[in-house]
């Protein structure tokens, strides 16, 4: 394997036929380390071997003597890496290639190659293992510890000095230790999922180490991802609903033909226990068409649950998905995590960019779909919950489908309802309502006045292309209301990206692009009104009772406005 180490071969050596007298040989043993005598067989006698020829009569043939030592012969190999056959090590070996005999290789020569080259292999495989940012452990056929290294101690915080020649169930619970299983099988796992303590979650690829059909150990590597299951939880956790709960579908007024349709068959889907696929560009605001479709029908009282497929590793997504259970001997001791179906058990589960779902776990969620029923990760017990699937690409998925990238069965089941919602940059008379209610949202989360945004910049913003649809619209407000100190918004306090991109098109007519953009201020009359007709659905004369004014003023105020 490494031809690094140099060949340790003696070429002081001579070469004499067997019939030689044993004189000539004493003489020979003076001027060479050794001398090999040939005649069918090799027989090699090395130079600290001479007072054994001292003993015997100078006149006799060098074979006749060494008949009666019972002298051995020497092997003869042509490649000390690749022995052509049994080597037999009490003697002095001697190596030939095509031209004759190179050189001679004594036992200690070899051990001394031998081990130069497992210092090498040594030192290749602790570089490999220290220079991989993942836990590397390795253990011999009983399960003891012969590698451990530095991310292995940082991840469990488990010292080499500590576990070094200990056996590893003495750190980890028998049923917890993957290695276990290799040693005891002797088949590989590849990206699994497992969990070795309570508060460590790790993806594990391990291999048993196999010499001669025999299990001589086992090495695994551990990537550890607990800061991603911690960050995933933390994010659910800190999920924010997008829509009004009591009124879900009326923050999401829109001029756009388009969207005007796709919002009608939200609504009429809404009360409707069956799946719904949504496609739209990313940011387009495919959770909030969720949220409005949860809270807007049936499965409003139960939880509303996202898992994002694009963000969550594929050996993790299906723990994510069906939850994990690893029984052991205690109840107390099970490891339990409930999935995200279970989670939004009398719910909504909305999978985010489903096209990045691998193949495997798409036929699993097909199977939950038919009968509503799942096994979780690890477990034996069928799970029942009835929950709401409402799924989201940012492209249609038919081409992956005829590419064999994803269940046809189950595109069929999610692709009953399919709802597109159309880019932000379509429908830019959306845009001034979107940043009044962002505006209106932000001032009273950070606790500021209500802003203005002055028409210079009302119609910068407008014409910007919006790449990031709805979601880059929200969050440029949430930043201009948070960093803005004065009364009114101009673009000044615009971010400098934006600035960059921003082209007025001049040769647009205002009639086809903004009405009346001059005219519309976020002023707090505006957000009362928009308030009350909000609170009210729509009921102008609910509305005018709210604000104190009559009916008749409130119509006026509405068209002064240029409000819906």
């Amino acid at each position: 394997m490494f031809k690094s180490v140099q060949l340790i071969l003696d070429d002081s050596f001579t070469i004499v036929n067997q019939h030689i007298p044993l004189l000539d040989i004493k003489e020979k043993l003076n001027e060479y380390h050794f001398v090999i005598v040939s005649g069918g067989t090799y027989l090699i006698i090395a130079n600290y071997e001479k007072s054994l020829m001292d003993l015997g009569d100078d006149s006799i043939p060098i074979n006749n003597w060494l008949e009666q030592l019972h002298w051995l012969p020497s092997s003869v190999i042509s490649d000390v890496n690749g022995v052509d056959g049994p080597v037999d090590w009490r003697r002095p070996v001697l190596v030939k290639d095509e031209k004759g005999i190179v050189g001679v290789l004594s036992a200690e020569k070899r051990m001394e190659m031998l081990e130069e080259e497992n210092r090498q292999i040594s030192a290749y495989f602790q570089t490999l293992a220290e220079t991989i940012n993942e836990s590397v452990t390795a253990v011999d056929q009983v399960g003891r510890v012969v590698y451990w290294n530095t991310t292995a101690e940082e991840t469990y915080k488990i010292k080499k000095e500590y576990i070094l020649g200990k056996k590893i169930g003495e750190h980890f619970r028998d049923e917890s230790i993957v290695l276990h299983r290799i040693l005891n099988e002797g088949r590989p796992v590849r990206g699994q999922y497992h969990r070795p303590d309570k508060d460590t979650h790790v993806l594990i690829n391990a291999s048993p180490i196999i010499i001669e059909n025999k299990i001589i150990g086992g090495v695994a590597t551990e990537q550890n991802i607990t800061n991603i299951i911690r960050l995933n939880e933390e994010l659910d956790s800190n999920s924010s609903v997008l829509v009004q709960k009591n009124s879900p579908f009326s923050t999401m007024v829109s001029e756009s033909p388009k969207f005007q349709e796709a919002l009608k068959i939200a609504q009429k889907v809404a009360h409707a226990d069956i799946p719904i696929h949504l496609t739209g560009e990313p940011g387009s605001g495919k959770e909030m068409l969720a949220q409005a479709i949860h809270y807007g029908g049936t499965k409003a009282e139960g939880p509303f649950i996202t898992l994002n497929c694009s963000v969550i590793p594929p050996a993790l997504l299906e723990m994510e998905l069906f939850g994990f259970q690893k029984e052991t001997f205690t109840a107390e001791q099970q490891t339990l995590q409930i999935g995200r179906i279970e989670q939004a058990l009398g719910g909504t589960l909305f999978i985010e960019n489903i096209d990045k779902m691998p193949l495997q776990i798409q036929g699993k969620l097909l199977n939950y779909m038919v009968d509503h029923c799942f096994y979780r990760v690890g477990g034996v017990e069928k799970i029942t919950s009835p929950t709401r699937i409402i799924t989201s690409t940012s492209e249609s998925i038919e081409i992956l489908v005829k590419e064999g990238h994803f269940n046809e069965q189950l595109y069929f089941h999610l692709s009953v309802i399919t709802i597109d919602i159309p880019p932000l940059r379509t429908r830019k008379k959306d845009i001034v309502a979107h940043i009044q209610n962002y505006i209106l949202e932000f001032s009273s989360k950070y606790k500021k006045p209500v802003q203005e945004i002055s028409s210079e910049t009302m119609n910068l913003l407008v014409n910007y292309d919006w790449p990031g649809n709805i979601r880059e619209l929200r969050n440029t407000i949430e930043r201009l209301v948070l960093l803005t100190d004065k009364s009114v918004i101009t673009d000044e306090h615009l971010p400098d990206n934006m600035k960059s991109k921003l082209t007025v098109k001049q040769t647009t007519s205002p009639k086809e692009e903004i009405v009346h953009l001059e005219d519309v201020r976020i002023n707090p009359e505006v957000i009362e009104i928009e308030e009350a007709l909000r609170k009210t659905y729509g009921n102008k004369s609910a509305a005018a009772n709210l604000l104190g004014i009559s009916r008749g003023t409130l119509y006026n105020k509405i068209k002064e406005y240029g409000l819906n």
